[in-house]
């Protein structure tokens, strides 16, 4: 990464701050319980690809956007973590999985555990959609973003995606 950016913006789940590249978003962070954000200490360095971020973000918390075509490079992960970010990827406004679909279609039948981790692990929250990932009996088991289990139900609840109890 030759330069690094940063933006922050308000939001319906908290403060995000957006971090990129030249030519990518490469993670999004929704603030946590406390209100805090990694580079809040830092002082803001927007480019064009984040104020793309800051705008179609903007339109899906309106409603009015249902897919992201900002350029995204997660940063880190493993080979795993980055199938199933790919693959996470591929869904869209309103359409949920179970970890174990995603270990089936990654190739990796039985690594539901695994797959929790590397969805936890996800640098692009919203725009790669790992809130979209269910418990294969459609509960809501976890969300490592923002403040928990409240951000994700939210961001289910926005996107009319059902879930059970």
């Amino acid at each position: 990464m030759s330069n690094v950016f940063l933006l922050r913006i308000e939001s319906p789940i908290g403060r995000i701050e957006l971090v990129g590249d030249d030519d990518h978003l490469v993670a999004l962070t929704i603030e946590d319980a406390d209100g805090l954000l990694p580079h809040d200490g830092e002082p803001e360095r927007p480019n064009p690809i984040l104020e793309q971020a800051r705008d179609q973000l903007a339109e899906y918390f309106a409603g009015t956007r249902t897919d992201f075509d900002v350029p995204v490079q997660p940063a880190g992960g493993s080979e795993f973590q980055r199938a199933v970010w790919s693959e996470l990827s591929r869904l869209h406004w309103g359409e949920a999985t179970s970890y174990g679909a995603l270990a089936a279609a990654i190739g990796k039948p039985g690594s539901g555990r695994a797959i929790g981790g590397a969805v936890g692990a996800n640098p692009i929250p919203i725009i790669i959609g790992c809130h979209r990932v269910l418990a294969s009996d459609g509960r809501v088991t976890g969300y490592s973003g923002g403040k928990g289990v409240s951000t994700k139900l939210w961001l289910l609840g926005h996107e009319q995606i059902g879930f059970a109890a």
